[in-house]
């Protein structure tokens, strides 16, 4: 279990870009992709077997989102121990094997990383609470005494982003009322305080126990988050959660992450094999989101204003040149993303199945990295009908904080058969399928030329094949009618007719189409259906 199984992939060197540059990114939620045992619930040894369908599919790398050690408070992202896995999902050894095997393929492997905040079951946070007020443990996280008579209220204005006050108040070791600590997300996930050396000193330590696993990287979660404004001050408002990604608040993006990133790139660069940073940054502007992507620190963030676009060409095209001139000045490669285990699917967000794959045309077509959510490929809807009984979003049990509603985004994927659990285990599945995922399984798409996974895996395997597409820093927009997109890059066109009607865009002498979105018009390929991307070779 050592770095020599990164070692093995190809890196970069010279004038070559980085693998992170282009990358093809696969997002697996562990629970939810394959399940190997019958629990109901998916496992590392689940996701080891199914490695061969992501080969197949076209991706570069495939990032794991938390199997760590965890009461599971907020799906994994509340950590006990940083090196152990949880049994739900195996062990260590399986790990290593997911690893072993993705190297063996040629695929990456980006572990999820969550630094702001550890689970209240972390051995250091239960020594604290043993240990009382002033003690060395409780400085490696922000307690604090509280406001008002008795010290009755929390110490600042704060709101947890899964709604209510970012304070608990513990009862002390001799039974009475005590310190307050702070918690931005569920009162299960205490803050660390990243100003202790102790702590910035464990992470670099953890950091070092992954690389020498194998992991080519980590994507960091709430890499905004970690340092807080000196003296916790109050914000002054309520609804905090709306500042969220419009300016830089006491509690994230503060400047002094930046000095945390650095030391991690330096990490990062003591091993072979190109292994990255990827930061989850929530920042107002593309410009704030480059500056954690400076030479010295991470190599990519999550392109969160792309994600919040919506289907709309002129829309689009603004965020797509905000975002790679941002990215620019900085030398980072700009990323793409459509969806993820946060947010609503975007074959509703987008309201149809043919946006949804019009969509990902586009954004494969895009100069940088992309990332692909799993089940996205398969064109799976947002499950919005979950019972409230089955929910386990932590968000949906409290007031005024997300809606709630990520567990949607979370079903179990279907890989086949035509009644739940659709070949995800033998055991049924954490979260109920729906009936009508039949007809959306990996088997009954594969080898269907129209299939949205068929889409996929063109579309993949022609971005592999063509040098103008992957890695680059602009596009050459062409003229093009209201309402379309169409951007050259060497011998390669797009085109994105985001409207609800065809478009007549008569298409230059020797062009010929490589793929679409939706079937087109048999001997007429001067008209651009609604809602559909094209790729052209010109």
């Amino acid at each position: 279990m050592t770095q020599h199984l990164a070692d093995a992939l190809p890196t970069s060197t010279g004038t070559l870009p980085g693998w992170w540059r282009e990358a093809v990114i696969y997002q697996v939620y562990p629970r939810s992709f394959a399940d190997s045992n019958g629990d109901g619930m998916g496992d590392l040894e689940g996701i080891r077997s199914r490695l061969p369908y992501l080969k197949e599919l076209g991706v570069d790398a495939v990032w794991l989102s938390p199997f760590y050690a965890s009461p599971q408070a907020d799906a994994g992202y509340d950590v006990a121990d940083y090196r152990a896995i949880d049994p739900m999902f195996g062990t260590l050894h399986d790990a290593d094997a997911v690893i072993r095997e993705a190297h063996a393929l040629g695929l990456r492997i980006i572990v999820d990383l969550v630094p702001n905040h550890c689970s209240d079951q972390h051995e250091w946070f239960k020594q604290a609470l043993r240990e009382g007020p002033g003690t060395p443990l409780r400085e490696r996280f922000h307690f604090r005494p509280g406001r008002g008579a008795d010290g009755a209220e929390p110490p600042n204005d704060w709101e947890s982003i899964f709604g209510g006050p970012a304070w608990t108040r513990v009862t002390e070791p001799d039974g009475t009322p005590g310190e307050w600590y702070l918690h931005l997300f569920a009162p299960e996930q205490p803050d660390f305080n990243w100003e202790h050396p102790a702590v910035q000193d464990e992470f670099r330590s953890i950091l070092r126990f992954w690389l020498d696993l194998g992991a080519d990287g980590f994507r960091i979660d709430v890499a905004h988050g970690l340092v807080k404004a000196p003296g916790l001050p109050d914000l002054g408002r309520g609804e905090q959660l709306k500042l969220l990604g419009n300016q830089v608040l006491p509690f994230f993006d503060q400047d002094g992450v930046h000095e945390i990133y650095r030391s991690w790139r330096k990490v990062l660069d003591e091993y072979a094999g190109d292994r990255i940073g990827v930061a989850e940054a929530w920042t107002p502007s593309a410009d704030r989101t480059a500056l954690y992507l400076r030479p010295d620190e991470l190599h990519q963030a999550f392109n969160f204003h792309y994600l919040n676009t919506g289907w709309d060409a002129e829309a689009l095209r603004a965020t797509i040149d905000e975002s790679l001139d941002a990215m620019r000045p900085v030398g980072a490669p700009t990323t793409w993303v459509l969806s993820n285990h946060d947010v609503v699917r975007h074959r509703t967000r987008f309201g149809s199945l043919d946006r949804a794959r019009a969509a990902a045309l586009l954004m494969l077509a895009l100069p940088g990295s992309a990332y692909v959510y799993q089940g996205e490929e398969l064109g799976l809807p947002e499950v919005t009908d979950l019972p409230d009984e089955v929910r386990q979003d932590p968000s949906f049990f409290k007031a005024n904080g997300q809606d709630g509603l990520r567990d949607g985004c979370r079903v179990p994927i279907p890989w086949s058969g035509d009644q739940a659990p659709y070949g995800f285990g033998t055991g049924g599945s954490w979260l109920p399928q729906p009936a009508e995922w039949a007809g959306l399984s990996v088997a009954a798409q594969t080898g269907d030329p129209d299939s949205t996974l068929e889409l996929y895996r063109t579309a993949l395997r022609l971005r592999r094949e063509r040098p103008e597409l992957g890695a680059g820093e602009g596009v050459e927009w062409l003229e093009a009618p209201r309402g379309v997109l169409a951007f050259r890059r060497g011998d390669f066109v797009c085109t994105a007719n985001t409207t609800a009607e065809d478009v007549r865009m008569p298409a230059a002498p020797g062009t010929r189409v490589l793929l679409a979105s939706t079937v087109l018009s048999a001997g007429d390929t001067d008209v651009l259906p609604a809602d559909t991307t094209v790729w052209w070779q010109v």
